[in-house]
């Protein structure tokens, strides 16, 4: 995963956090010790924050630091979560060797080693 990309994660994940809990970039900012500009930029993946300034953010949106690394898409949506919901469905309910099948097909899509 490229640098960026890990910024860019971490800060939609924070975005939509302080989203969530109702705040403004301000709010959170004051909530946690910092200038409202610095929030800006981690969400918006300006900067490599360090991990005791997110210990103090986390703790600012009441949530366990983990909660801020568990985003997995930059791009979120309701239809693509739903979407990505069906296809987990629908391989629970797959044989092992199905689920291998259709872990290979969709590398051989993805181009994927």
């Amino acid at each position: 995963m490229m640098d960026k990309e890990i910024l860019l994660r971490l800060g939609a994940r924070l975005r939509d956090l302080r989203k969530e809990k109702g705040l403004t970039q301000e709010a959170l900012g004051e909530k946690g010790g910092f200038h409202f500009s610095y929030i800006g930029q981690i969400e918006r993946g300006e900067k490599n924050v360090a991990l005791l300034n997110l210990a103090k953010i986390a703790e600012a949106l009441e949530v366990d630091i983990s909660q801020l690394f568990t985003y997995t898409n930059v791009e979120s949506n309701e239809e693509s979560q739903a979407d990505l919901q069906e296809i987990v469905h629908l391989l629970e309910q797959q044989s092992p060797q199905q689920i291998a099948m259709a872990k290979n097909v969709l590398k051989a899509i993805f181009n994927h080693k």
